[in-house]
């Protein structure tokens, strides 16, 4: 190699520093500064993205990677703008992911993080009571079996009473009712904030950073998620024990004064009501236009979401103050008559009913065809697992005490509480015990399962929530 002179060395700095700005003239100026934004920015897998994109090469195409693997491409326009769609891939676990949009002729690049979470955001999971969580991709029968305790909470004044509230997960916050309303830090079990001085067994539901909540002195309440501020409350007749459903911008609910009613999700104020004969303690399921509510004196109601008409009732033998599930143009309940029915959603005409269930307090979960339900009768109880289409059992599997918790499925596994103390893990197909976990205390909470975690609460003595993952 023959030594660099003073002036060489030089001449080479000038050829190349004109080398690097020919290369910057050759690409657009704006190019340097290109941006993508995503919208929404998180979600569960599979939910459909928009990717928006500005300062790219003029008429380039811009292919869309989620960590990594191409998702989308696009050809920017005149200004080098562009927007693509995209599937967030359904094995995407949760946590932030990577995003970037790369031009194949500019060589420019720009990046975003998208957000891998799911949402339990009511009791049963949506406004149509089907408990059932069609994202979770971290726990499954095959690795559910070494579940462990994660954290536990225990409100101070809870101790020696219950946490019979199923609790609602949203954007990494637990919330659930006992002597007040909590939000607990869905990652540590930290208290974010609480309110007291009210005694709530209902279930939260959130909706738009907004929560509401039914309690035993009389009022629904709406409280800012973030903050617990309340936003309104409006005063029933009586104790509400049902968990409210919230639905376009509507909140339903049932109260022991035996009406059910729709609230304006914003303001509180009342759409309409309706009076049945009885108790109101089973949670409205909205679906199609209709509100589908059991009552103590033995009927299911469909009325219309709008006006509150009653559009059809259908009598079933028993008190009904579990919560109806609807999927696939059917309404699934439990009566106390010890059956389970299935009516038609729109007539409420008898499609099937199975005697010998005893699902008055466990509410059911509809998943891939199935209905699974918890039973109770005396001492023992049992998990059922009934097709949804006739009626038939596919498989029943005996308990160590009364099922009144209802199911919660999710990726293959069936989450359950138990009166014996225990909350189960059972495989979906099969009813086989993958796992249980000994607490100090029954269970009636439904569990809630989000984001590889199961959340649930045990009731009397210890009264505490419970987060157990892998």
């Amino acid at each position: 190699m023959f030594p660099l002179t003073r002036r060489g060395a030089r001449s080479i700095a000038v050829a190349a520093a004109a080398f690097g700005l020919a290369v910057a003239l050759s690409l657009p100026a704006a190019a340097q500064a290109a941006s993508i934004t995503l919208q929404p920015k998180a979600g569960p897998p599979t939910r459909a993205v928009t990717v928006t994109g500005s300062e790219f090469g003029p008429g380039e195409t811009v292919d869309v990677t989620f960590e990594g693997e191409e998702v989308a491409s696009a050809t920017t326009d005149g200004s080098g703008g562009f927007q693509a769609g995209f599937g967030v891939p359904a094995g995407a676990l949760p946590g932030l992911h990577e995003v970037t949009a790369s031009g194949e002729t500019s060589d420019v690049s720009a990046t975003a993080g998208f957000t891998v979470r799911t949402n339990w955001a009511q009791f049963r999971s949506s406004p149509r009571h089907h408990g059932y969580d069609p994202y979770e991709n971290l726990l499954g029968p095959s690795n559910v079996s070494g579940m462990g305790l994660e954290w536990s909470y225990t409100p101070p004044v809870s101790p020696g009473g219950y946490v019979d509230s199923s609790p609602a997960v949203v954007n990494g916050v637990v919330y659930v009712g006992s002597a007040g309303l909590y939000a607990v830090d869905a990652s540590t079990g930290s208290v974010r904030w609480h309110m007291v001085g009210v005694w709530i067994s209902s279930s939260p539901a959130v909706a738009n950073g907004v929560v509401y909540v039914g309690s035993d002195d009389r009022n629904v309440y709406a409280l800012k998620a973030s903050t617990g501020k309340i936003l309104w409350s409006y005063p029933t007749g009586a104790e509400v024990y049902s968990s409210p459903a919230v639905a376009n911008g509507v909140v339903y609910v049932g109260s022991d004064d035996h009406d059910v009613y729709a609230l304006d999700a914003s303001t509180g104020a009342l759409r309409w009501s309706f009076p049945t004969g009885d108790y109101v303690i089973s949670s409205p399921a909205v679906a199609n236009g209709l509100v589908y509510v059991g009552s103590y004196d033995g009927n299911i109601y469909a009325l219309d979401a709008q006006t509150g008409h009653e559009v059809w009732s259908y009598a079933t033998g028993g008190n009904v103050f579990s919560a109806p599930a609807v999927a696939g143009g059917v309404v699934y309940v439990g009566p106390t008559n010890g059956s389970l029915s299935a009516l038609d959603a729109s007539t409420g005409r008898l499609r099937w009913s199975t005697a010998g269930v005893w699902a008055q307090n466990s509410s059911p979960a509809v998943a891939n065809g199935v209905v699974y339900v918890g039973s109770a009768y005396g001492e023992t109880g049992k998990v059922y697992a009934i097709k949804a289409r006739t009626g038939t059992v596919l498989w029943a599997t005996s308990m160590g005490g009364a099922v009144e918790s209802s199911p919660a499925v999710a990726n293959g596994v069936v989450y359950v509480g138990c009166m014996d103390h225990n909350v189960y893990a059972l495989d979906a197909s099969t009813g086989a015990i993958l796992w249980s976990y000994a607490a100090g205390s029954y269970f009636v909470s439904s569990p809630a399962v989000a984001n590889g975690i199961v959340y649930v609460g045990s009731s009397y003595p210890d009264g505490t929530l419970y987060a157990f993952g892998r």
